[in-house]
């Protein structure tokens, strides 16, 4: 049932993602715009920043909807929801009314901290579905269980059993 419900995970997140990105990707500069709303960065590290985030996440959600390297990619994810939460924290508690930025479309938004909670609820739950990835990585219909097939338990053998039971 696990297995289960990882893929459903594994699934959602990776789509989340995938679309999050792909939306970025065509309008580049838009994406700079909401990371330098947030004021966090030093202006010099918002372009940089603001390019490669929509490619990261496109290919953050494509390992995820292919189940590659799941472990390591629920773990970037949970890393990069986690940053996003205390973005959305910090400009909550500092009075800046933005749009998150999430999918596209940065900047003011005079009806922003009416959304930042659900958009903090939005990402936790994401985060705990990365966090689950990381601890059951193992889901069906993944690529992971092609490259790195699960391996069988040693047999139990007649000398390791006397070996055990002699010590």
């Amino acid at each position: 049932m696990l297995r289960w419900f990882g893929l459903a995970a594994r699934l959602l997140v990776g789509g989340v993602w995938l679309y999050a990105g792909l939306l970025k990707l065509g309008d580049q500069a838009s994406s700079v715009t909401a990371v330098r709303a947030y004021q966090l960065l030093p202006i010099g590290m918002t372009e940089p920043v603001g390019n490669v985030l929509p490619i990261l996440e496109v290919v953050l959600g494509a390992c995820l909807l292919l189940g590659l390297l799941t472990r390591f990619s629920g773990g970037l994810s949970a890393l990069l929801q986690l940053a996003f939460i205390i973005g959305i924290v910090s400009v909550w508690s500092r009075g800046i009314a933005i749009n998150c930025g999430c999918f596209g479309d940065g900047g003011y938004d005079p009806d922003a901290f009416s959304k930042y909670p659900w958009e903090i609820a939005r990402d936790v739950g994401l985060m705990l579905l990365s966090l689950f990835l990381v601890w059951r990585p193992r889901t069906p219909l993944a690529v992971d269980n092609l490259l790195f097939p699960e391996l069988e338990p040693f047999p139990e053998t007649e000398e390791s059993t006397r070996v055990e039971a002699e010590s």
